[in-house]
């Protein structure tokens, strides 16, 4: 800052110092453009991730990052993203790439984590999982992504039950599988493998349905009736439900309420 009882004198510049001077000034224009060049081609990309769910599911994802070829980064790092409660159609911005302490790392996967719930008391929930690969290569199983318009998963989700304990109180096991384009359901889990040329940007989703009916956990343990399914009594003298012999033999079990039943849903016959 200049004092202001002290003149201040301007200086001619001679050609060679004033052509350095605009040429610094070139330099520093330049300079700050490639930084916000470089800003912009730093800036993470990233693609949208939409699940639309059965009512009382919830679902969380889980991305996995790991060195980006020719990079060494030890481990990798894990974002978990959980859906708002009450929400069935839910939308995620998930990033293909991050930078932490000068190490970039892609995203290699992201795990989907379904809870749903099948009672009213707090452990009446069960967990399933469906994974979404991203790969470099094509390989048979990977997804093209069409023309226009998300990249779309189907999935279905089917309730089994069983007894459990010495009362054997009715349990349920989720149980969650891919459908194909007709709506068939397929042996293996949801999900699947997308190429990560061409991903940024995009919308992949996730459309998980819940089957109508439930069915019994164990296979042949369990009869169905006119009145509803009901459990098998066999050889073993177990507390739970057993392989049916011929004549069917039968026991009763408890809702989880506390309701005595001797057929399931419907309770009594």
């Amino acid at each position: 800052m200049f004092a202001p009882d002290r003149p201040v004198h301007f200086t001619r510049q001679s050609p060679s110092v004033h052509n350095g001077l605009k040429g610094l000034r070139l330099l520093c224009i330049s300079a700050m453009a490639w930084a916000v060049s470089g800003c912009s081609l730093l800036q993470t990309e990233s693609f949208n991730f939409q699940a639309e769910l059965p009512e009382n599911f919830t679902i969380s994802a889980t991305t996995y990052y790991d060195a980006a070829s020719g990079e060494s980064c030890p481990g990798h790092k894990v974002i978990k993203s959980d859906q708002p409660k009450g929400t069935q159609l839910i939308e995620l911005k998930l990033p293909l790439t991050e930078k932490v302490k000068g190490c970039s790392r892609v995203l290699k996967s992201v795990v989907l984590n379904i809870k749903g719930r099948w009672g009213k008391r707090e452990l009446d929930i069960d967990m399933q999982t469906a994974a979404l690969s991203i790969r470099d290569e094509p390989t048979e199983t990977t997804r093209p992504f069409p023309a226009s318009g998300p990249l779309v998963f189907l999935g279905q989700c089917q309730w089994f039950f069983r007894t459990m304990g010495p009362y054997r109180y009715i349990v349920k096991v989720l149980e969650c599988r891919a459908l194909d384009a007709n709506g068939v359901v397929q042996k293996s889990l949801m999900g699947g493998s997308m190429l990560r040329d061409g991903l940024a940007g995009r919308t992949v989703k996730l459309v998980l349905t819940e089957a109508k009916e439930e069915e019994p956990y164990f296979d042949r343990y369990w009869i169905k009736t006119m009145s509803g399914w009901k459990p098998c009594k066999g050889n073993w003298g177990r507390d739970i439900e057993e392989l049916c012999v011929s004549p069917p033999q039968f026991k009763p079990f408890k809702m989880p309420d506390g309701r005595d039943c001797t057929v399931y849903p419907n309770c009594t016959e």
